[in-house]
């Protein structure tokens, strides 16, 4: 049983399915000289309880997930392929119909490509401008729709996006450092529950669940990664799922471009303030009492095995992808990664990283000879100091030596 029972976002139950082409306008934000981009006839991956009716996509048939009564919802999410403008833009209009019956919610979000990288997702409201973190060519749209467990299905159709040289001053700034806060951690368990990215959680699985999804990762990607770590150990973990107790609390994020709470400072759970202040009544944002300060939730092998957590705790995490930095991706079939205390896999075990999950990378040196996913090799990559994972395993470029 887990520690705590978690008072955690509803999760979309999978149930992924062929899209139709859908068209989605690119060009100049003129627009008498907007030209059609189509989109690929299948989604791209991560869509999941969607289906499509002629111009529409709509929530799909699966149950509503797990939780309590206050947030038990059926969810569905469409990942649409990424658009190419001509030229960078630091804006973009999206434009769309929708249809939200029965106290359900469609949106329309949005993101960009910046330094080789996707920036956090942003909603884009219909017909009004949407700030980009940086100048980029590149966005991709992502279409959340989300219903009480009866009643209606939400849809979103008409879907076009284009650039546009009215900037709106806040925008999700990508820093120098990424965001690192201390938040209270608990321990999500729900072994054979299904993820709000549509993820069915195994036993000793390895991934964090963030109460926004703002920094939630496509299922199987790690694109939005953390680094949790305690006082010996490490975890390097993708973002899988939405939770505890809020599902728009992006702490992470400063005040101007926070989803709710904005009064709350940079990097404090509303849960948090909750539980130790009093801030909104004790309540989460269903309006419960809220019983502990969790800002995150960490699977079981992140709990138990990466970071050897015996009870619930505060733990330092950082946000990856809100700042710069040398980066690789774990490559991996399943499972974790060792993080060893030396280059050379008779290193102690100071931590883990999960599948698909992005690491730091402070710097390179050699080590032991290791044979991987990405080759032989004798160079190994320093994570966190004193934290060393061998390059076999790990998709990266190169770097500086130590």
């Amino acid at each position: 049983m887990p520690i705590t029972t978690r008072m955690r976002a509803a999760a979309c139950l999978a149930a992924a399915v062929t899209l139709v082409p859908l068209t989605i306008a690119a060009g100049p934000s003129s627009a008498s000289t907007v030209h059609p981009v189509a989109v690929a006839a299948q989604p791209v991956d991560g869509s999941t309880n969607v289906r499509v009716d002629g111009r529409r996509i709509i929530l799909g048939d699966a149950p509503a997930s797990m939780g309590s009564a206050e947030v038990r919802q059926r969810s569905g999410i469409a990942n649409l392929a990424p658009v190419q403008f001509a030229a960078a833009t630091s804006a973009v209009v999206v434009d769309y119909t929708a249809g939200t019956p029965d106290r359900s919610t469609a949106e329309v979000d949005v993101r960009a490509l910046v330094k080789d990288r996707w920036s956090e997702w942003t909603p884009g409201k219909a017909g009004q401008p949407t700030a980009l973190p940086a100048a980029s060519d590149q966005v991709q749209l992502r279409i959340i729709v989300i219903a009480p467990p009866q009643g209606g299905s939400p849809w979103v159709g008409d879907v076009s996006v284009r650039p546009t040289d009215q900037a709106d001053p806040s925008r999700m700034a990508i820093q120098a450092a990424p965001l690192k806060s201390r938040v209270f951690a608990t321990r999500e368990g729900l072994v054979g529950g299904t993820t709000a990215n549509g993820h069915v959680i195994v036993s000793r699985d390895h991934f964090v669940a963030l109460p926004s999804r703002r920094g939630l990762a496509s299922n199987g990607s790690g694109n939005y990664s953390v680094k949790v770590c305690t006082a010996s150990r490490c975890a390097f973990e993708p973002v899988w799922d939405v939770g505890p107790w809020n599902t728009k609390d992006d702490y992470w994020n400063p005040a101007a471009v926070r989803e709710m709470w904005k009064d709350l400072p940079q990097g404090r759970p509303e849960a948090q303030a909750a539980y130790q202040s009093g801030y909104n009544g004790g309540k989460d944002q269903f309006g419960r009492t809220v019983a502990n300060p969790a800002g995150i939730d960490l699977a079981d092998g992140t709990f138990w095995d990466a970071l050897k957590l015996t009870d619930n705790a505060w733990v330092d995490v950082t946000y990856l992808w809100t700042g710069d930095g040398g980066r690789g991706t774990v490559s991996i079939s399943s499972g974790y990664l060792n993080i060893r205390n030396a280059a050379s896999s008779t290193g102690s075990i100071v931590g883990m990283a999960g599948k698909s999950a992005q690491v730091t990378v402070e710097c390179q040196t050699t080590g032991q000879s290791v044979t991987g996913s990405q080759g032989t090799t004798n160079i190994w990559l320093r994570v966190h100091a004193g934290m060393y994972v061998s390059k076999a395993w790990i998709n990266a470029g190169s770097f500086s030596a130590c």
